[in-house]
């Protein structure tokens, strides 16, 4: 497996919503792709940069999710402290 060093700007807790993109933690009106950290682990659904809706299962606690997304859902997400990374 690759090594690959994970360098954190900004962070911002995730709320999950099937309605609502995740706002950047610098402009609440924009939306730049992040990559989520788990604190507690679980199932995360979300919508990839390229517009694909996935479900990540089992996903372990303290884990860094290493795919650009733009929303975290409600539904069919049961992963909680969830942070938003850029």
């Amino acid at each position: 497996m690759a090594y690959q060093k994970l360098q954190v700007g900004r962070v911002s807790a995730v709320v999950p919503s099937n309605t609502v993109d995740i706002p950047y933690v610098g402009d609440a009106t924009s939306v730049w792709p992040c990559v989520l950290y788990s604190g507690s682990g679980g199932d995360i659904r979300v919508m990839t940069a390229g517009g694909d809706d996935v479900t990540f299962v089992g996903i372990p606690a303290g884990t860094f999710m290493p795919v650009q997304v733009t929303r975290v859902f409600a539904t069919g997400t049961s992963a909680t402290d969830i942070m938003a990374c850029w």
